[in-house]
């Protein structure tokens, strides 16, 4: 897997809680609408299984939670672009990347670490 080139940025959110079964992905990704509304350069980073709010096609959950996949498609219009994901997650989940709603980078540890670094504030849900 080839290394992503990882850019330096204000805030940092990492999502590790699947879409559904609590409000923690949720609350990460409007955690990032905000700061991103706020003028913010965010970046998103997808790990564990938080890599499953990225699959194409998200329901509501069980529960009647509503699905992410709306969330995500605002993302751009906040100017949200940079999104990275584990890839030991994407691969213990058994998930291609192209099944995934929106691209993203998947990164070893060493790039997930100057990810991490490389932002003022690391926000983990």
């Amino acid at each position: 897997m080839q290394t992503a080139t990882v850019p330096a940025g204000d805030v940092l959110v990492i999502l590790r809680h699947p879409p559904h079964g609590s409000s923690w992905l949720r609350e990460g990704l409007d955690a990032a609408l905000v700061a991103a509304a706020f003028g913010q350069a965010v970046s998103l980073l997808f790990q564990g299984d938080g890599v499953l709010a990225l699959l194409q096609g998200q329901g509501p959950g069980p529960l009647g939670q509503k699905g992410t996949s709306a969330t995500l498609d605002m993302l751009a219009m906040y100017d949200i672009e940079s999104l990275f994901l584990d890839a030991a997650s994407l691969t213990r989940l058994g998930i291609s990347i192209d099944s995934l709603q929106l691209p993203a980078s998947p990164l070893e540890p060493p790039s997930i670490a100057a990810l991490i670094g490389g932002h003022r504030l690391v926000l983990t849900f």
